[in-house]
């Protein structure tokens, strides 16, 4: 029985992945407006239609903007906590078919069994998300400003593993069109993880079961892929860990699909 994860895209002006089990198909994160996300969807063979939930990490639009013409249009169940419903029940005003939990449960969609946990991050409860599914376990944590020991104990029973890697400081630093309360926010422990910081948590939460690392999340303007891969591939070559394939996520386009 395979399973298929594809990660449409992510990057600060959208995120979203799609996976799939031979029962069961869902998206997490929503952040793409409905056309891009039907054209995503369709440069692997799929549609909307066929979703059978969205899960959602946290309001802010970059996950969310698709909601409306997705989730309500098509009556998808869309699966958060009590506090991102409210938030983008005042942001949207849509009605929307959610699925509550508390942060830390778990629930199931069909024959995936979903985890949540708590990440640090400026919104008002954000999650990172475990689905274990019969072929492997997917770990998101996308969007956070420092990696507790919570987000490490959760990320070690991933297969699969998106880890933010969001921008280089010094870039960040240096950059000009950005202000210093907006680099503040970023550089906060309720902000973003840098390249560095994401290779000191993957030092931490590589373990025997990682065999893909996805960067997610990198900034346009404040990263360069190639820095982002670097410093993490480093990370991985000092940990002797040679069982681990890194690979980075893009906003303009979907990443391969993998098949465990």
């Amino acid at each position: 029985m395979a399973t298929r994860f594809t990660i449409l895209g992510s990057g600060s002006g959208g995120n979203s992945a799609y996976l799939e089990t031979d029962e069961t198909r869902v998206l997490v994160d929503a952040g793409f407006s409905p056309r891009q996300i039907r054209q995503r969807l369709a440069g692997i063979g799929r549609a909307p239609e066929n979703l059978n939930a969205v899960l959602i990490t946290h309001e802010h639009s970059d996950h969310t903007q698709g909601l409306v013409g997705i989730a309500e249009k098509l009556r998808i169940p869309v699966y958060c906590n009590r506090a991102t419903a409210e938030e983008i029940d005042r942001q949207l005003g849509a009605k929307l078919d959610f699925r509550l939990f508390a942060t830390g449960n778990g629930f199931e969609v069909g024959d995936i069994a979903v985890e949540t946990f708590a990440v640090p991050h400026d919104a008002q409860d954000p999650v990172g998300f475990l689905l274990r599914t019969n072929a492997g376990t997917f770990g998101f944590a996308t969007d956070l400003g420092h990696v507790t020991r919570l987000v490490i104990e959760r990320a070690r029973a991933a297969n699969v593993l998106v880890l933010e890697a969001n921008h280089d400081v010094k870039m960040l630093q240096d950059c000009l069109h950005r202000p210093w309360s907006l680099k503040q926010r970023i550089l906060s422990r309720h902000g973003h993880l840098s390249n560095e910081a994401a290779a000191e948590a993957t030092a931490e939460i590589v373990s025997d079961q990682l065999r893909h690392l996805y960067l997610g999340h990198l900034s346009r303007d404040c990263n360069r892929p190639d820095l982002a891969f670097g410093v993490v591939q480093s990370c991985l070559h000092r940990l002797g860990a040679a069982h681990v394939a890194l690979s980075l996520t893009s906003q303009a386009v979907p990443c391969p699909t993998l098949t465990l």
